[in-house]
């Protein structure tokens, strides 16, 4: 057993006091804080945030040997008495997968709290909290008498916690007790929400019994579910856990209908990942390695099916129409074929380098990548219409992965996933590789032919420069150079301030815009490192700047029925 105790009693200090008792079984123990929180793939380096750690025992202060940055190893005695570990850990960043401490509230990922004690992963650990005058912990753990009990670190860590004077919100999925708690930065945050969105609660239940339906269950996954909300200013993102999750979204967003809808897509996405990749999960990530970043190619699938799968749930859950799914489908779509980096990323390597570039992009990632959430969920897209030909679905593909790994608990391979979508359409055994490992697209526009649908290009109205401006105190810069765009042949530099075009004045973006002339050569001043440079610009005739999603005028009723049965997730028609 490990007795894990935190102290959140002085909120003002954004400090958390931690407390860890064990009863050592090694002479020599190795205490290591996780370097990543399952869900979201980049090394955080917690360990920056940890302080004042010290080790005892019987009464004495123990000597602690630095391995590395994040780990230690200090001597003990396995006959001796409890081992005490004290540290802090300093919340000042709100994050789903961070820590913040405030006057208001507490919210703590347990991955960037609770040091790994060498051979105790599989041990049951207990918490316990010291909470303000007034608060009250919520984590999705069962409780009594105020201590929480975990079975083991892996169920531990994957438990955030919220804390602060809130009152919980209630409703039930299937007769599955879920609870959602919300901080808005201030007192009465639930009332807020149940102001502005009355029927919450019960579309919360549509939704999450959406996701049930999809995957074919009878009930979620989980015996207990906490939904944690945090609004804020602005903001979008979620963290899934197997009996939880950890939303952040901007307040002003919730209020509107197409705000509102995708806060339940972000819902539903994050819902539905209490299966795909929490049980049903990529082999790489079983067990969790929380100390070195483990490669994923199959992460195109953990995120982009549920990417493309979270726009369907509202629709089926009859919280939404067609017309929405086209507009957010086509949104997505735009997204994808605008991105240059798709024609040098492959998917498969997209996944593969999560740790390394998606959660570090830059002004440059455009140009050199591809998210694996945005062109997984386009080839999600072309795998669920391709099935469809042969009646079958993605949805299907899904739920027989479940009953085959994700209940037993067993990992997935990339092999795994091929033989599962072959299984219903043997031309993917090859097709697939293809698309992961290739950089050439899916045939998008047969596939969407296939249900009615067909993707209209929309030019911009000005000449193109492959020039993004944005609006700083000290002037005009480039924000985004194109690679191969016009902007990078004259020379320009992410970074450069952009002065002045045919000796006019460049203050604001539409400024830029309006001096640009097509197929023609113009003079542009830009200020590099306090240095002036006059550039030759030649500006392209315009170019596409989004694509809409519209219906073919004389679909025929074959295509008609098959795009019935996709927005639903219906099985296909044969015949």
């Amino acid at each position: 057993m490990v007795q894990v105790h935190l102290d959140l009693s002085e909120p003002q200090q954004h400090l958390v006091a931690v407390q860890i008792q064990v009863a050592p079984r090694l002479a020599r123990l190795r205490l290591a804080l996780p370097g990543w929180t399952p869900g979201s793939y980049l090394i955080r380096d917690y360990v920056r945030l940890l302080e004042g750690l010290v080790v005892e025992q019987d009464g004495r202060v123990l000597e602690l040997q630095r391995l590395e940055p994040s780990a230690w190893v200090v001597a003990c005695d396995p006959s001796g008495g409890l081992l005490t570990i004290r540290y802090r850990v300093l919340a000042t960043e709100l994050t789903v997968r961070t820590c913040h401490l405030d006057h208001e509230h507490g919210f703590l990922a347990l991955a960037a709290v609770v040091l790994e004690l060498e051979g105790e992963r599989w041990s049951p650990y207990q918490l316990s909290c010291t909470l303000p005058k007034g608060w009250q912990a919520f984590l999705p753990l069962p409780v009594s008498n105020g201590v929480w009990e975990a079975r083991n670190l892996d169920h531990l860590l994957d438990s955030p916690v919220e804390a602060g004077p809130h009152q919980p919100l209630h409703f039930a999925v299937h007769g599955v007790p879920h609870q959602l708690v919300c901080w808005a930065g201030g007192p009465g945050d639930e009332r807020w929400l149940l102001e502005r969105q009355p029927q919450l609660l019960d579309d919360l239940r549509r939704v999450c019994e959406a996701c049930c339906r999809l995957m074919g269950v009878e009930r979620p996954a989980a015996d207990n579910y906490l939904v944690i909300l945090h609004l804020v200013d602005e903001g979008y993102g979620g963290l899934e856990h197997d009996d939880s999750t950890v939303l952040v979204y901007g307040r002003r967003n919730l209020e509107k209908p197409n705000g509102y809808r995708r806060f339940l897509q972000l819902v539903a996405h994050e819902y539905l990942h209490q299966w795909n990749v929490r049980r049903l999960r990529p082999a790489e990530l079983t067990p969790i390695d929380y100390h070195r970043p483990p490669v994923v190619p199959s992460l195109w699938f953990a995120e982009g099916v549920t990417s493309y799968l979270d726009q369907f749930l509202p629709l089926t859950a009859g919280l939404s129409e067609p017309e929405d799914l086209f507009l957010d489908l086509a949104e997505d779509l735009s997204r994808y074929r605008l991105t240059p980096g798709r024609a040098v990323q492959s998917l498969r390597e997209s996944s593969q380098e999560a740790w390394v570039k998606l959660y570090k992009a830059d002004a440059y990632s455009a140009d050199a990548q591809v998210s694996y959430y945005l062109k997984g969920a386009v080839v999600a897209l072309c795998l669920d219409l391709h099935l469809r030909r042969s009646g079958g679905s993605l949805m299907q593909v899904l739920r027989q992965l479940w009953l085959s790994h994700g209940r037993w608990g067993r990992g997935y391979s990339e092999a795994d996933l091929v033989e599962s979508f072959a299984t219903q359409a043997p031309d993917l055994a090859t097709q697939l590789p293809r698309w992961l490992n290739e950089l050439d697209d899916p045939d998008l526009d047969g596939y969407l032919s296939s249900v009615g649908l067909f993707l209209d290009a929309e030019m911009a109205s000005t000449p193109w420069a492959g020039l993004t401006p944005r609006l700083e105190a000290g002037g005009l810069t480039a924000a985004r150079v194109v690679r191969g765009g016009p902007a990078e042949q004259a020379g320009v530099m992410v970074g450069d301030e952009l002065v002045a075009l045919d000796q006019q004045r460049l203050k604001t973006q539409d400024d830029l815009q309006r001096a640009l002339r097509a197929n023609q050569p113009q003079t542009l001043l830009i200020a590099r490192r306090s240095q002036l440079r006059r550039l030759e610009l030649r500006p392209q005739s315009p170019q596409v700047e989004r694509y809409s999603l519209k219906c073919v005028v004389e679909a025929t009723d074959e295509q008609l029925d098959a795009q019935q049965r996709w927005l639903l997730q219906q099985p296909a028609r044969l015949g």
